[in-house]
């Protein structure tokens, strides 16, 4: 979510020896000198209702040359440090080691290239393009060195003459999106750290703890925040050339760091119990958001919140512990359980946000137990009835939660410079333009959701769909939203007035509309019906299929 400051809402066995349920495949994967078996594909299923999750708790560490990482052992503890020096396994002892970056020359420039075939704001919208582009016989892979991104796919495309060949190929299709990414490195961020007097630069190592807790602790630039994690860390290299700290940690200790951050502990407790059972859904769900890298899941709202275990409670580990292997299907198969802090007074369909196919479960709900509003007579689609419903402010879940309503002022100029750093971050052609003349909403859903804008500039009109319009305009909470336009002397515009309802995508569950549904006194399985209609909860099984998309395949990739 949510709950947290966050402006936008995004959504939420033994290590070394996993083993779980073969369907058609299985990837085997080595992490710090143990060997982590893990089924992946069409089907996917597990025979451990607490399997071990790899969890990317700092991302893309090595970014900035000032880049560092405390890790530290609680009192009377001591950290195990494990890494390879020329091939062989080495093993040091400390309270504490401090990770660094240090920027390593290279011998000769070497030119790095990608073939980037979209650009996203969401892993929702990158993978429905990524299954666009394998459809046309594209072999590609999902990354997010930033923003998601679909890539052609690096061990197919092996060459300059390749990956030009593929930008021909596309580029002839009318898609202008596509671009080929070149860096000519002069050096590469190496991890630091010393022990004993001694520095030793790897990529890869591995800590532990004797009493099986690790404080770490995270500057970047001049902020630090730090956290208390369990089990073990291992930091490895991604596909960006820097590096990924990852926890591995099992799910139902892993939600212990979830469920506080994501719903509060002020909640009444079987909403508390309905996040815990979301949460363990999406994880599961979503296991191959970064094969690319090497692990599953990250940690902030891309994915959902995990701050181990540092701020852990009694009401959220109650409702973790009665809820225990429960998830969310439909049809016998783990839900998309998507959710948000917010919706506005009514949930969106999945397709009102991003691209790909509509899953029944999630649908639009208008969220109040009273009948205050038929979508099927009072389409939301209408500006008018649209600007009714928003001016409706009591019967909903929502009522008295700060982004159930809001209004935000945007000036042409500010709209400009919010367009053009979008722009330039999808290398749009258009991103040299030096005005905003005008904004116009071109299509709604049922549920009121801006579908696409209209966007008038000095270099010709830009259109914008979906979730890609909270990273164009800057003002709006969520894409629930009308235009009202703010006139200066004889009638000039001067801007834009957006009046909206709800925070984030708005599919599925309301994080603050569940908490009236809990005052209520509602099970947790009636506040899961009512969001996600016609879904039934399940303890985890091998019968249950986890997600019938397109494979994880052993290299990384994520298909193709």
């Amino acid at each position: 979510m949510h709950l947290s400051n966050s402006r936008y809402s995004q959504s939420g066995s033994q290590s070394g020896g996993l083993c779980f349920v073969q369907h058609q495949r299985w990837m085997l994967a080595l992490w710090g000198g143990t060997i982590a078996v893990f089924f992946a594909g069409p089907g996917l299923a597990v025979d451990s209702a607490n399997r071990v999750l790899q969890i990317g708790i700092i991302q893309r560490f090595g970014s900035q040359a000032t880049d560092e990482i405390t890790l530290k052992a609680t009192p009377g503890d001591k950290l195990t440090v494990q890494f390879k020096t020329n091939g062989k396994a080495q093993t040091l002892t400390a309270p504490e080691v401090k990770l660094g970056i240090v920027m390593q020359p290279l011998p000769a420039p070497v030119v790095q290239e990608r073939v980037v075939l979209s650009t996203n704001r969401s892993f929702e919208s990158a993978e429905d393009s990524a299954d666009r582009w394998r459809a046309k016989g594209i072999a590609v892979e999902i990354a997010q060195p930033g923003r998601w991104q679909v890539w052609g796919k690096r061990d197919v495309y092996t060459s300059p003459f390749l990956r030009r060949m593929l930008l021909e190929s596309v580029q002839t299709q009318d898609d202008r999106n596509p671009y080929l990414e070149t860096q000519t490195l002069q050096q590469l961020p190496k991890a630091s750290w010393v022990i004993n007097g001694f520095r030793y630069s790897r990529d890869q190592l591995n800590v532990t703890a004797g009493k099986n807790l690790i404080q770490v602790t995270q500057k970047v630039r001049d902020d630090r925040n730090t956290r208390l994690y369990t089990g073990n860390l291992r930091l490895q290299p991604n596909a960006y050339g820097t590096y990924t700290l990852v926890n591995p940690v099992p799910i139902e200790t892993y939600l212990r760091g979830v469920v506080p951050h994501e719903i509060g502990i002020g909640a009444p407790p079987t909403a508390i119990e309905a996040q815990a059972i979301l949460a363990r859904t999406y994880v599961l769900r979503n296991l191959r958001r970064f094969a690319i890298d090497n692990y599953e899941l990250c940690a902030d709202t891309q994915c959902q919140v995990y701050f181990g275990l540092g701020d852990t409670h009694p009401k959220t580990d109650r409702a973790i512990f009665v809820t225990k292997g429960l998830v969310l299907t439909y049809q016998n198969e783990l839900v998309d359980a998507l959710y948000s802090s917010t919706t506005g007074g009514v949930t969106a369909a999945f397709t009102d946000v991003w691209n790909g196919t509509d899953r029944p479960y999630l649908r639009p709900v208008v969220d109040s137990i009273a009948s205050i509003w038929d979508l099927s007579r009072q389409s939301l689609a209408d500006e008018k009835n649209l600007r009714a419903f928003l001016g409706r402010r009591q019967g909903f879940n929502e009522v008295g939660w700060d982004r159930f309503r809001w209004r935000f002022n945007s000036t042409l100029p500010e709209l400009t410079a919010q367009l053009q750093e979008y722009l330039r971050g999808i290398k749009s052609p258009m991103a040299d333009i030096q005005s905003v003349q005008a904004v116009q909403v071109m299509k709604r859903s049922t549920a009121g959701r801006v579908l696409k804008v209209a966007i008038k500039t000095d270099r010709g009109t830009i259109e914008i769909e979906k979730d890609n319009i909270l990273n164009a305009l800057f003002a709006p909470l969520s894409t629930l939203f009308y235009l009202d336009p703010i006139y200066g002397a004889n009638k000039t515009l001067k801007g834009y007035t957006f009046v909206g309802g709800g925070m984030g995508h708005g599919v599925g569950l309301s994080q603050t509309g569940s908490y009236r549904l809990g005052e209520l006194g509602w099970s947790n399985q009636r506040i899961l019906s009512f969001y996600y209609p016609g879904t039934e909860l399940k303890t985890i099984s091998p019968a249950i299929t986890f997600w019938k998309g397109n494979p994880i395949v052993p290299d990384g990739g994520n298909g193709g």
